[in-house]
């Protein structure tokens, strides 16, 4: 029998051995092959909790088995292989292996293995990502109110993400366009830091709104992480002069109030009469001017001046006293009501009286009607006499009988 020489037999078992382990740490899958195990890429946020599966079709009672990404075993069926309390078992039977690993970290990310012991070995591989969870935006840049027509840069800084956050920028519910993002990698982390910088022209209007800047990633849900900052925004005063009441009337109390509307408030009030001098009776007290009783020598417009250290504005008002009289009830207007009042009642009982006269004419034509047949009646035996002459006498007889009824009822 030939035997192969020395250096032809160790080629063939180096072979073999390469073949092996090729077949053990490739993750080639085996078409129609119901014992090759399957599984599924997983993502998961710092501190969360991720799942790896491994399944086969069918089952010929070979154990299946997890192992990390330096490739220690985990899980080994049902047995616990690694000291590890962030690792659980979730199920196991013939067909599946599952596991947990709570509190995750950014070191547990990467490649894992998970091996069905058949011959040949089959393998699967999951990759685990990791996403860092960005910090919360903080906005710098306007520890100052501004002037209004001034501008403003704020810059937003977000800590901590990856792959590194998108800050966004509002202004209450619109979206403002900032600079592009900053990203800086940080040293010895594969996390980045995130900046931001948005330049605004303030005015008035701008004053108190509020300007946000919002983290975009995808660990958190929208809105998740915002920082929010109020403008505070310097302009001068916008005047305005209220009266006490809309009907300032002679000899009573009254005053006139100037608001400033600005920011700051104004501090510096003047008050004076367009055309003349202010009244004797009028006191100038800061944002009031005060009559202590008012007089027809009063009216006039009356102007305020205020300062709030920005700027100054004026604003005017007319003041036109009404009469004393005014607040007495006009008589004549109590009595043209009361006139108003007689002439209703009087239409209607003219109406009335109207109505009485109708129904007494009408009853009274009744009554002359009904008269006239009666005495018709009383010469009714003259239609029955069969001539002229037995009619006369019959007619005659008849007056006579009637003058008698009248002799006999008087």
């Amino acid at each position: 029998m030939a035997f192969p020489s020395a250096p032809s037999a160790l080629w063939s078992v180096s072979l073999l051995t390469i073949l092996f382990a090729a077949a053990v740490h490739s993750n080639i899958v085996y078409d129609d092959d119901p014992l090759q195990p399957v599984t599924s890429d997983e993502t998961v946020a710092v501190g969360g909790t991720v799942t790896l599966t491994c399944r086969v079709a069918e089952s010929d009672n070979s154990s299946l088995q997890w192992s990390n990404t330096a490739q220690q075993t985990l899980y080994f069926g049902e047995k616990r292989a690694l000291r590890d309390n962030r690792i659980q078992l979730h199920r196991s039977t013939p067909t599946e292996l599952s596991i947990t690993i709570g509190d995750v970290q950014l070191s547990d990310e990467g490649e894992y293995t998970c091996s069905i012991f058949t011959m040949p070995v089959r393998t699967a591989r999951a990759t685990v990502t990791v996403l860092g969870v960005p910090g919360k935006p903080q906005i710098s840049g306007f520890e100052n109110a501004v002037p209004e027509g001034g501008k403003v840069t704020l810059t937003c800084t977000s800590t901590g993400s990856k792959p590194p956050a998108k800050l966004r920028w509002f202004r209450e519910d619109q979206e403002l366009e900032g600079r592009p993002d900053v990203v800086e990698s940080v040293p010895d982390d594969p996390t980045y830091n995130v900046s931001s910088e948005l330049t605004l022209e303030v005015s008035r209007s701008d004053d108190n709104a509020l300007i946000t800047c919002a983290v975009d990633h995808p660990s958190l849900a929208p809105g998740d992480k915002r920082s929010e900052q109020a403008l505070r925004v310097l302009y001068s005063p916008n005047v305005q002069i209220v009266p006490e009441s809309d009907l300032p009337r002679e000899g009573e109390k009254f005053h006139l109030q100037c608001l400033g509307n600005g920011n700051p408030e104004p501090a510096s009030f003047m008050w004076e009469k367009k055309d003349g001098e202010l009244p004797p009776l009028a006191k100038a007290d800061g944002a009031f001017l005060r009559f202590e009783m008012l007089n027809k020598s009063d009216n006039g417009v009356y102007l305020c001046n205020a300062d709030n250290g920005i700027g100054n504005s004026q604003g005017e008002y007319t003041l036109l006293v009404q009469d004393a009289a005014d607040n007495i009830p006009d008589p004549t207007a109590m009595s043209t009501s009361s006139g108003v009042d007689h002439a209703v009642i009087g239409g209607v009982v003219a109406v009335i009286v109207f109505i009485l006269l109708c129904l007494l004419i009408v009853l009274g034509r009744y009554l002359i009607r009904h008269k006239g047949t009666y005495l018709t009646h009383e010469a009714k035996g003259s239609d029955d006499a069969p001539d002229a002459d037995t009619a006369i006498i019959n007619a005659e007889g008849g007056h006579s009988g009637a003058e008698d009824k009248k002799e006999y009822f008087i």
